[in-house]
């Protein structure tokens, strides 16, 4: 029995995608028929429609504005380890028939195969099918900028420049499987940035913040304006007075919540199934092994409600799961799409991720995040003698085979005789995200997930997903500083 949101979604699909074109479900069932024909092991069909925007108001005035719609479809078949791939931006039959020829290149290498009669595949409501561009009118979007930049500038005389930005999308996707899996999705995804510079004297420094999920621009309330407003002007302020960072090997205690990044780079990326599959990754064969301090577990969970990196369905029709990765220190899995679960005979996770219909679907991270511990946040900073306590994260750099990665503290403070003192800058933290996982002697109580700003990128392609921890007692990183 299918579900009420599936078959909505399901309607709504085809009314995009398919009806414009005056195609039915029979052509796509003929085109996938025809392909697996020639002997391949998996075929899909993924048609997407969009439409993006996104304003940025820089000084009071509007700087930028976008607007875009797209559409299309990408036609894949796998045999063995290879892929053919075509895709179109014209939604025809015509159109797609040219795309899977294109794709018929590899088929002697599969095995027989043929197309099955078509299961409607239901999806959980994870998130509402908000058009958020729809939201709000242009008018009262920009107004949403403007009071956000007056909140900023009335928190402290010390900001002088106000950035900020919104942006919405609305998007609509299909799958159609060999195997007569059918499914589809309507994703809505906001997201607001605030970026400030404070001034005293002849110094300048910058703060940040910002948040979105899953909804529409009704998300963002007087409240939640001046939360971004508070932690881009804290985060400013903080750092006009912070001394250069020392460097050498010391304690590092991570915050909560948006830190979570480093798990993402060093250790997330590394538990990808294509990186396993192929044995570029610190963790290849590892499996049932343990790679972490006791008390260390490590999810990647695409379910959570309205969040950023939550999808209903991932981008092979599959439904998305909570998949333990790490448990109690031991490695119990990987992240997987069906060519690499098929090739490595693993499960399939539902971690199948694109950018577009342009482009092919790779195993990828939803919302990625270490369980809570048991020690409160402040009985941790109270056991370090002296060290480094890192608050927020900009940039990083990992590599997945040896796990080695550099991260620069957007903010952060020294540690000494177990209080935090002056806040630092030029911190980067280095080391390797495998044996960092090992020297995790403290676990917080505080879990707690981004605000909604992450994007992950690969071989060329960006999702969104999300990151979480609670704070984490680190002993012996290595802190590249400027002291």
């Amino acid at each position: 029995m299918k579900s009420k949101v599936s078959s909505t979604h399901f309607d709504t699909a085809t009314q995009a995608l398919l009806a414009p074109a005056g195609l039915d479900i029979g052509n796509l069932q003929n085109v996938l028929g025809d392909m697996m024909s020639h002997k391949i092991d998996y075929a899909d069909l993924y048609f997407q429609y969009s439409r993006s925007e996104s304003w940025g108001l820089e000084e009071g005035q509007v700087k930028s504005g976008n607007f875009s719609i797209d559409q299309g479809v990408g036609v894949r078949a796998v045999s063995g380890e290879k892929t053919a791939f075509a895709y179109s931006d014209d939604i025809t039959l015509s159109a797609l028939q040219e795309a899977a020829k294109a794709t018929k290149a590899i088929a002697s290498l599969g095995g027989e195969q043929t197309a099955r009669s078509v299961i409607q595949r239901a999806a959980p409501q994870l998130y509402l099918p908000h058009d958020p561009i729809a939201s709000l009118s242009a008018e009262a979007k920009v107004k949403l900028l403007e009071k956000l930049e007056s909140i900023a500038r009335k928190l402290d005389p010390r900001i002088s420049q106000v950035t900020a930005s919104i942006a919405g999308e609305y998007e609509v996707i299909m799958i159609a499987r060999h195997d007569g899996v059918m499914a589809a999705d309507v994703r809505p995804l906001v997201r607001l940035s605030i970026n400030v510079i404070a001034e005293s004297g002849d110094r300048r420094e910058q703060g940040s913040a910002g948040g979105g999920g899953r909804f529409d621009y009704s998300y963002f309330t007087d409240e939640i304006l001046h939360d971004y407003a508070k932690k881009a002007v804290h985060q400013a302020i903080i750092n006009l007075d912070a001394r250069p960072a020392p460097a050498g090997s010391m304690t590092v205690v991570l915050g909560s919540g948006w830190p979570g990044i480093l798990l993402h780079e060093a250790i997330g990326h590394g538990l990808e199934g294509d990186f396993n599959r192929k044995g570029s990754s610190a963790f290849s064969n590892m499996i049932g092994q343990k790679v972490a301090a006791k008390g260390i577990t490590i999810v990647d969970d695409g379910t959570i409600q309205d969040r950023r990196g939550s999808l209903s369905v991932d981008d092979e029709g599959n439904p998305t799961n909570r998949t333990v990765l790490i448990e109690d220190g031991i490695l119990r899995g990987y992240i997987q799409d069906t060519l690499n679960a098929r090739l490595m005979n693993m499960p399939v996770t539902g971690n199948a991720r694109r950018e577009s219909y342009a482009h092919i679907p790779m195993p990828r991270m939803t919302n990625t995040y270490m369980l809570n511990g048991t020690v409160p946040p402040e009985e941790i900073i109270k056991s370090v003698k002296r060290g480094l306590y890192a608050a927020n994260f900009g940039g990083g750099q990992v590599d997945i085979t040896s796990g080695k990665f550099v991260f620069s503290a957007a903010e952060a403070y020294m540690i000494e005789d177990g209080e935090i003192t002056y806040p630092v800058k030029g911190a980067t933290l280095i080391g390797n995200g495998p044996e960092v996982l090992k020297r995790v002697s403290m676990i917080g109580n505080d879990m707690a997930l981004d605000s909604g700003v992450g994007t992950c990128g690969k071989e060329g392609q960006s999702v969104p997903v999300g990151v979480g921890q609670p704070t984490l007692k680190i002993d012996a990183l290595t802190v590249g500083g400027t002291a």
